[in-house]
């Protein structure tokens, strides 16, 4: 399918209701969520409310990892319960719904029914992710969208995680008369998304609802994927014993942020963030006789250090080099707390370094004589599981500050929708829903798909068995 700039196709005061399922991973997750029509007699009523929102986290934790079968079995034990659990948070039916299109669902509560309104549509994640894992939740909502004859979206994971900003701002913002118009979301595009998790290390300059043109990613592991094989390394037995699930990058964050001698918060840390490119690339000894080097610093050519690419199984290298130095004899604490801090400064600080180089690249391109606000870019959003840690957090805005971006927006997401969950489904569902898409019913999991329209698969609209909406559902009347 082209992929030309999308406009809206539904009437922007439409109010929609969608139930989501979430199951790319290890999370299963169901959302019920609902944009609201102006309400002048309520100005403060928010753009959106979320009905229902739980999710299940598979137990991995005698894997220290994630295990495909495990969370499997996973989907197929809490899949449907928390489905049933979303149907009794629909909204109620209005008595007055004896049209085809809005007849009311009997939601069975105790011991008695109950008429529910009949959600829209369905959206669901169709990829990238584990085969098994997307299969079983789409196939759910299939199910889900043929009993009740509503249409089906196969959402892109990743353009979801870039999209929370928006769902939170929904959230927030009151709903008036043009609060579901394109110009009164937020962030508005262009932005610079920051996608970091487990699976995923991304630097994205999102221009549009279904373009997202990727401008670094990593030629080797995701930095959550790097953090949680360095907080296995750093962490005491103990601690790694105890943990109730594997988001030990998590954990990491916890132990390093052990109240420090003066002071309090990160800023107690005493963080100075580079100023320049030397100091950014130099390395930092420490007190206990080893230092890391920033990712792709000391290639031989050199040439890797100004490369738009993240790299992180180096790092990962010297940490485990650093453990094994101590091995029968216990590292101490303090140098344990050291490590955890300097592993995710290094890291971080790298992910920071390829936004300003992006940020340089972006206002290069422009017309330095154009003082024109379009095509500016003024906020980067954080998101995915890493996005929750508060020294990132700190470094980002440190490091920015410094090298000559005090002005540019951070969003990040509340640390319940950084990690995988179906609201931010439901809401990219109602975007794609509002631009005239559908995913036919013939729609297959994807375990690789790209958010960018130049990559091979053609990006969001590359994927196959998109459709464009034949029927208005405001009126019922075909469209043109």
């Amino acid at each position: 399918m082209d992929n030309a700039r999308v406009d809206p196709i539904i009437s922007q005061t439409r109010q929609l209701l969608t139930l989501a399922i979430e199951t790319s991973c290890d999370d299963t997750s169901v959302a019920v969520l609902e944009t609201a029509a102006p309400d002048l007699n309520s100005p403060t009523s928010p753009a959106a409310h979320l009905h229902f929102h739980d999710k299940v986290t598979a137990d991995n934790a005698k894997y220290h990892g994630i295990h495909p079968i495990v969370s499997l079995e996973s989907h197929n034990e809490h899949l449907a319960p928390l489905i049933a659990q979303a149907l009794r948070s629909l909204p109620p039916a209005s008595p007055k719904s004896n049209d085809f299109t809005s007849h009311p669902i009997p939601v069975r509560s105790a011991n008695h029914w109950l008429r529910k309104q009949k959600p829209d549509f369905i959206s669901v994640t169709r990829g990238p992710g584990l085969l098994p894992s997307l299969s079983t939740g789409l196939q759910i909502a299939k199910g889900l969208a043929v009993a009740w004859q509503v249409p089906l979206l196969g959402v892109n994971h990743m353009q979801a995680h870039a999209l929370t900003p928006r769902l939170v701002h929904a959230l927030e913002q009151p709903s008036t008369t043009r609060s579901n118009h394109e110009e009164n979301r937020e962030p508005g595009f262009p932005f610079l998304t920051l996608l970091v998790s487990g699976g995923h290390t991304m630097l994205v300059h999102s221009k549009s609802l279904t373009h997202h043109s990727i401008l670094a990613s990593t030629t080797d592991l995701a930095i959550g994927d790097a953090i949680d094989k360095a907080a296995r390394c750093i962490l005491p037995e103990e601690r790694l014993n105890t943990a109730k699930d594997v988001m030990y990058g998590r954990l990491l964050e916890e132990f390093a942020a052990a109240p420090p001698r003066n002071g309090t918060g990160y800023d107690a840390y005493h963080y100075n963030p580079p100023r320049t490119r030397g100091e950014e690339l130099s390395r930092k000894p420490s007190r206990w006789g080893w230092a890391l080097a920033a990712p792709l610093a000391e290639t031989r050519s050199g040439s890797k250090s100004k490369a738009m690419e993240f790299s992180f199984s180096g790092l990962g290298s010297a940490v485990l080099r650093i453990c094994r130095r101590h091995r029968g004899q216990e590292m101490t604490h303090e140098e344990r707390v050291d490590l955890a801090r300097e592993v995710m400064r290094v890291a971080f600080e790298h992910l920071a370094s390829r936004v300003v180089m992006a940020l340089n690249s972006l206002l290069q391109e422009r017309n330095t004589d154009d003082k024109s606000t379009e095509g500016k870019i003024g906020t980067l959003v954080v998101s995915g599981g890493v996005a929750s840690n508060g020294f990132l957090k700190h470094i980002l805005r440190s490091f920015l500050d410094v090298r000559g971006y005090p002005h540019i927006r951070l969003i990040f997401p509340p640390p319940s929708l950084c990690t995988d969950n179906a609201a931010m489904i439901a809401w990219t569902g109602i975007e794609m829903y509002e631009a005239g898409y559908e995913s036919n019913l013939g729609c297959k999991a994807l375990r690789k798909w790209s958010i960018d329209p130049d990559a091979d698969d053609g990006g969001i609209l590359g994927a196959s068995c998109w459709q464009k909406r034949e029927r208005d559902f405001d009126t019922g009347k075909e469209r043109k």
